[in-house]
């Protein structure tokens, strides 16, 4: 029986997952506290960085099936909204690296699945007014996978020179 998955469905999802992989393979064998330590010149920690990923990946899955909204407003962010937002890069207190993956298990599911079950690619929808993106553009589903993992890619790889600065474990190599 073959795959209900197009070879470039199939293809987009093979590369997130490995990303997400290398990703949390940085967190192997760490406890709480390791995962919540800054180890560079950078506020970055390991925990954070997933915390990060996951809510990226759930905000930008929301735009494929929501638009713009799903993203909100960042002209009309309050000091709160940015508290927050900075919060995703940081393990607080109550998290668990454990709670961390587990989360970020749950956001790749639901993304795979809403990319399975896509009836189109190409379908797309405006982005958000903000700073960094440029007026009146529009990205398709497919824009947008790509943009989620080029951000697991980046991020992994800087999940892997905090783990390296913490106890010189690599991912690769």
């Amino acid at each position: 029986m073959t795959s209900p998955l197009t070879t470039e469905r199939a293809d987009l999802l093979e590369t997130l997952g490995k990303h997400r992989g290398f990703l949390r393979f940085t967190t192997r064998d760490l406890t709480d506290e390791q995962a919540g330590k800054q180890t560079t010149a950078s506020a970055l920690c390991l925990g954070g960085l997933i915390k990060h990923v996951a809510s990226m990946e759930r905000g930008w899955a929301d735009f494929i099936v929501n638009g713009p909204a799903a993203l909100g407003d960042f002209d009309a962010m309050t000091e709160a909204d940015f508290a927050r937002r900075a919060d995703e890069f940081r393990m607080l207190p109550g998290d668990t690296l454990a709670g961390v993956l587990a989360e970020y298990a749950e956001v790749a599911r639901r993304t795979d699945e809403l990319v399975a079950g896509l009836p189109d690619l190409d379908a797309s929808h405006p982005l958000p007014k903000a700073p960094w993106f440029d007026a009146e553009t529009e990205w398709s589903a497919r824009r947008v996978l790509l943009h989620v993992i080029a951000e697991t890619a980046q991020h992994a790889g800087h999940a892997d020179i905090i783990r390296e600065s913490l106890d010189g474990a690599k991912t690769m190599g």
